[in-house]
């Protein structure tokens, strides 16, 4: 009897351990599920968006009911898939272990499905219709016989332009950090990309201020260092570009790489400042504003930190937003360190090109130009800057 008891027990004990592995299991996978109809004998793959391009993981021959369900492993940071049927595309994103369902039928799947549980694929469905409606407009305008090809190129480029500034402003100027604001970047009409940092200014900026976002949210996603590298070389070429249409022709070799935008701005004393003056040192870059309630607590950190680590080769370029200029110089006058004014306040470029979202912010960039790390990712700032001098 007794050691039928102890048998009894441990197999109950065998039972519980297995369920809750099982169950630690499933927490740690996310679900993309739901129905495909009118493809009875088709193949719908989940493929995943790499930077190298798809790469199919799964599959699955669907039934007349079209039910399918895929899983994979929990990301850490912010994944891109597919779902395909031969051309019939619908994109997704994946975020953590949250589970997405779609719901669709195949003739018309890339512009007429219903998704839920992602904000995300909810907002890259929207973008995808208004892709896809851009390249209608375009074929129209490709396809009027009474447009000279001057004039086609022309009307097909301002309504690319007014695209692109309705992306940007209630996409990825928004929420630059969300997964649908980088699926918005890598955007194409035909064979073109929407959004080129090797042709515009404006570009960089929205390539620039996503990375930023996934510097603070996702510091170690690889997503995130491919975009600096493309903000980084679309600048680089388009300067390029304009030296060699605008002044003497250059080796593209000597055009200057750098890993973070000027910030060149008159100081409190009438100097025109920047930070690139200070290659070489460790820069902490500070967005503030000296009429905000914290400001004095603000600058006595500042002072600590200046303090300490001046003489190792420490600067601080802090960047005013103030709109009373003649406030703002009264309490920079004892200040040791660069202040510089930026008269368009709110609405300064600047604060697009380190995406800054609220004030006070301040990033931390290393002795090679490189942007380190901002303030939300610094849990330690005496750590951090010691490591930078070092």
């Amino acid at each position: 009897m007794h050691k039928k008891n102890f048998q009894q027990k441990l197999f109950t004990a065998t039972l519980t351990l297995l369920v809750l592995l099982l169950a630690s299991c499933g927490k740690n996978r996310f679900h993309i599920e739901g129905t495909i109809t009118d493809a009875k004998d088709s193949v719908l793959y989940l493929e995943h968006m790499s930077l190298d391009g798809p790469v199919a993981i799964d599959s699955v021959t669907l039934s007349d009911k079209g039910d399918f369900s895929f899983s994979g492993e929990g990301t850490e940071t912010p994944e891109f898939y597919r779902l395909r049927i031969a051309q019939g595309i619908i994109n997704v994103s994946i975020d953590s272990t949250e589970t997405v369902s779609i719901k669709a039928s195949y003739p018309t799947m890339s512009t007429q499905y219903e998704v839920t549980g992602s904000e995300n694929c909810s907002k890259i469905k929207e973008l995808s219709l208004l892709q896809q409606r851009l390249m209608m407009q375009a074929l129209a305008i490709s396809n009027d016989q009474t447009m000279g090809v001057k004039e086609t190129e022309d009307s097909i480029n301002t309504i690319v332009e007014q695209y692109k500034e309705y992306v940007r402003m209630n996409y990825i100027f928004k929420e630059p950090h969300k997964a649908y604001s980088y699926f918005a970047l890598f955007q194409t009409l035909g064979n073109r990309l929407i959004f080129n940092p090797q042709q515009s200014d404006m570009d960089i900026r929205s390539f620039a201020a996503v990375a930023t976002a996934w510097d603070t949210y996702y510091p170690e996603a690889e997503r995130g260092k491919n975009l600096h590298n493309i903000a980084i070389e679309g600048l680089k070429v388009l300067r390029h570009n304009q030296l060699k249409k605008y002044g003497p022709a250059i080796d593209a070799s000597k055009v200057e790489e750098v890993s973070l935008f000027d910030i060149p701005l008159i100081d409190n004393k009438g100097a025109r400042r920047s930070l690139k003056e200070f290659t070489g040192k460790v820069v902490l870059l500070d967005f503030h504003v000296f009429a905000s309630p914290n400001s004095t607590e603000r600058i006595m950190m500042l002072r600590d930190l200046y303090n300490k680590y001046h003489a190792q080769g420490l600067e601080i370029y802090q960047v005013s937003l103030d709109g009373d200029k003649h406030f703002w110089k009264t309490q920079t006058a004892a200040l040791p360190w660069v202040n510089v004014l930026d008269p368009d306040g709110a609405d300064s470029k600047h604060l697009v090109h380190y995406n800054v979202q609220s004030i006070p912010t301040f990033f931390l960039i290393g002795r090679d130009n490189t942007v380190y790390k901002r303030d939300a990712q610094i849990k330690d700032i005496d750590k951090e800057i010691q490591s930078l001098l070092k």
